[in-house]
């Protein structure tokens, strides 16, 4: 009524089969899932706008402790909402905003949002073009933040500034347990960046989850890695897939493998290992390691 905005009847559908669960009983620890690519019901996608009116309903309601309001059109405007409500709503420990059109600046919000709220756990801003700006306000959060425990920034056109302040802060930050870099924009053939995050792997104690999809990595960057897996005993899932990692790569990977026992999980798709990098791996995983569970390596 303050706005004589029209309500969305997306919007409105989603809460009235919120306000059912509710009358049964069912109210507790619920994720409102208002996602723009569902396909099973008439879809008329979320504003900037029309989160103003969602943001004021989730401030005063304890029981959603969840929000999914991917593949919307909330852009900066509803990202500035979004800040809002991670400053004011004490409950909500998930985000998805996965691909909202939100830029540099809508970023910036949310990250400066987040250096106050102790209640938030998982943030998928994935497909958001935040760029290089945003990032690095994402990397001077997890200095100040001590509560989130998963950051989803793939796709994001992270720059490689923004990359290495991530691997910089991930050697102090113990709270984070997984993080997604997939797709940064990189030039340059040094492989700096997989330098960084090497060494952050040597210093950190707590990343369990690591994704660095489409890094340009090429044997050198994966041995960086490799090198640091020696000394590394808490990682479990390892993304280095869709890059340009060979059979000579493999080599050390296997010898890692040898010893490492924490590793359950390894992402190799879309890199040219070829027969022979599949059998160093073999041999490895036949004769040394019984700990990994999953090793994907398909399109070889």
């Amino acid at each position: 009524m303050k706005k004589s905005q029209k309500i969305n009847p997306f919007i409105l559908h989603i809460l009235q089969e919120v306000d059912e669960e509710c009358k049964k009983g069912l109210e507790k620890r619920i994720t409102l899932t208002i996602a723009g690519n569902n396909r099973l019901v008439p879809v008329e996608r979320v504003t900037g706008e029309d989160f103003w009116l969602l943001s004021r309903i989730l401030k005063t309601t304890p029981y959603i402790d969840g929000l999914d309001i991917r593949y919307n059109l909330l852009r900066d405007v509803g990202a500035y909402y979004a800040a809002k409500l991670l400053q004011k709503q004490l409950y909500l420990t998930y985000l998805n905003l996965m691909f909202n059109d939100i830029g540099p600046d809508g970023g910036e919000m949310i990250a400066k949002a987040l250096h106050k709220n102790t209640t938030l756990k998982y943030l998928r801003m994935t497909g958001n073009k935040i760029e290089n700006k945003g990032g690095m306000f994402f990397a001077a959060m997890l200095q100040i933040n001590s509560s989130l425990e998963k950051l989803d920034l793939g796709d994001c056109d992270l720059g490689m500034q923004s990359v290495i302040a991530f691997a910089t802060v991930l050697t102090q930050n113990q709270a984070i347990k997984g993080i997604n870099l997939n797709r940064p924009i990189l030039y340059g053939e040094q492989e700096e960046s997989t330098v960084h995050i090497g060494h952050m792997l040597k210093e950190n104690h707590c990343l369990v989850e690591l994704h660095m999809c489409k890094h340009n990595m090429k044997n050198c960057g994966l041995k960086q890695l490799c090198d640091a897996l020696y000394l590394n005993s808490n990682l479990r899932y390892l993304d280095v897939s869709c890059n340009r990692i060979t059979h000579d790569g493999m080599v050390f990977l296997a010898d890692v493998l040898k010893s490492n026992i924490t590793l359950e999980v390894i992402d190799l798709s879309f890199n040219r290992i070829e027969n022979a990098g599949a059998k160093y791996l073999s041999e490895t995983l036949a004769s040394h390691n019984r700990s990994l569970k999953a090793l994907v390596w398909f399109h070889i």
